[in-house]
């Protein structure tokens, strides 16, 4: 079956390792090709909100329970850990999460 394919804006379930469990994570890469790492960059979605301007609201839904984006939960992960996809977010959605993700990184 080989390792899943996720492409950008898609929201995947992601194993994490046990701390920090399966969760919902967005892809914010560009799919690697074959010279690349075969790494994949997400922002974690999390249920424990603390109201900061880097936690992006957006209610897509696939996700049952309310939450955020932690832009700065950015991590890259390999295709292994995704486990299963479980929708995409809409241009605006991206557009939110790209914009706050500029802010974070003084881009």
């Amino acid at each position: 079956m080989g390792n899943p394919k996720p492409v950008r804006s898609e929201v995947w379930l992601i194993d994490f390792g046990i701390a920090a469990k399966v969760r919902p994570a967005l892809v914010v890469s560009e799919p690697h090709g074959d010279e690349d790492r075969a790494l994949i960059a997400v922002v974690p979605h999390t249920t424990s909100i603390r109201r900061s301007k880097y936690e992006i609201q957006v209610s897509p839904p696939f996700l049952k329970k309310n939450g955020v984006f932690l832009l700065q939960g950015f991590v890259t992960v390999p295709p292994a850990y995704f486990v299963k996809k479980l929708g995409m977010l809409s241009g605006s959605q991206m557009e939110l999460i790209e914009n706050g993700l500029r802010d974070w990184l003084s881009l």
